[in-house]
């Protein structure tokens, strides 16, 4: 299954950017496979991933652990959108 996800970040692009690529051997672990991923162009403070996973569940979205990555990583959860596509 293929998943954009989209979310507004607090403390710049290049730091959540760091934090994300530091994640890759977790995400590796849980089977989540890192297709593409950026932001808005003229807008850093957007950003998109697609992401490719057995199920939306395999995110782990209420993992403690990756809670607090994206927090330190500045993702304001309130405007996180989670975009199953069907193919």
């Amino acid at each position: 299954m293929k998943v954009i996800s989209k979310f507004k970040v607090t403390n710049g692009y290049e730091v959540w950017k760091k934090a994300f690529e530091s994640n890759e051997a977790r995400r590796l672990q849980r089977g989540v496979r890192v297709l593409a991923y950026g932001h808005e162009n003229g807008n850093e403070n957007s950003v998109y991933t697609v992401v490719e996973m057995n199920s939306v569940e395999d995110k782990r979205l209420e993992d403690p652990v990756m809670i607090k990555s994206r927090e330190e990583a500045g993702v304001d959860h309130t405007s996180l959108e989670i975009i199953p596509l069907v193919e």
